[in-house]
């Protein structure tokens, strides 16, 4: 269920000028995804690429902008409106990358640029399984939170490629609004096929730090900092709201949210990593 969606022949898209549910936005503050409420469900518009109607069902049909290519087209899906979608489920997916360490799971969450994706490379391309790039469903079951896994690729921009994989691994289908590679990695990578508890979870700074930190977040700060990056479709409906409030308290009171920052240069990766390493080691101490 969700895992596919209705093409329809492509078209322009239809003025609207009544005010959006819900907007997303760019990090240069330009319209990503303009979010309105319809009879039957929801629509996500992103401009000038394509149209997704949700239903409340959980059936997902898109319209694409004539010239909008299937890469593009799927990648909308995929990594956008999927996640979103699965929020109406009672299913979140957060802004993520995780990997499997010891058999938990380790999360790293950012915006868009803050380097989830050459992390997540480069610590499986050191035997750290990959449970997902670019997007993180969390579970609750038995007692436990449960990160689950998700496609074997992951996104890179180039200097990041060329640093962290093989010359001669060819990029999946460009996807026409951004110069940022999916690569398959499923002979290149471990990768982490069952779902594993949440050990720790790292919000990644903006880089200014001169060396490796790792900050403790206080349950309110953990609190602010799930539910900012949470994908939601409906940031007002109740039902919704407050299964995600409930799950972000827990996340919060667990004690298990950090604020990671380093230089975003790779040679200081092997410290983030030997860092994480002694501070998930199950001798350390973690407060």
């Amino acid at each position: 269920m969700m895992r596919d969606y209705l093409k329809l022949p492509a078209r322009p898209q239809a003025e609207d000028h009544t005010s959006p549910l819900h907007c997303w936005t760019l990090p240069n503050g330009g319209i990503w995804c303009l979010i309105h409420r319809m009879p039957d469900g929801y629509r996500m518009r992103f401009p000038k690429l394509a149209d997704f109607h949700v239903t409340h069902a959980g059936q997902i049909t898109a319209i694409p902008v004539p010239g909008t290519d299937a890469p593009t087209l799927e990648h909308l899906f995929a990594n956008q409106v999927l996640p979103a979608a699965l929020s109406l489920q009672h299913r979140p997916v957060f802004h993520a990358s995780a990997l499997s360490i010891d058999g938990a799971a380790v999360g790293f969450l950012g915006q868009s640029g803050r380097g989830k994706s050459t992390l997540a490379t480069y610590l499986a391309s050191r035997g750290h399984p990959l449970l997902t790039d670019d997007g993180l469903e969390l579970r609750e079951a038995d007692g436990n939170i449960l990160a689950m896994p998700n496609r074997p690729s992951v996104r890179l921009w180039q200097d990041s490629r060329t640093a962290l994989l093989p010359t001669d691994i060819a990029p999946m289908p460009a996807v026409s609004y951004t110069h940022k590679q999916r690569f398959d990695v499923r002979s290149l990578l471990p990768l982490a096929t069952s779902a594993a508890p949440l050990r720790a979870a790292f919000f990644l700074g903006d880089g200014s730090a001169r060396e490796p930190t790792i900050t403790h977040l206080t349950p309110s700060q953990a609190h602010l900092a799930w539910i900012r990056h949470a994908f939601m479709l409906d940031v007002h409906d109740k039902q919704t709201l407050a299964r995600q409030f409930r799950l972000v308290a827990r996340l919060a009171a667990a004690g298990l949210s950090y604020q990671l920052d380093y230089p975003r240069e790779y040679g200081a990766l092997a410290q983030v990593e030997s860092i994480l390493l002694a501070m998930l080691s199950p001798d350390a101490h973690v407060p």
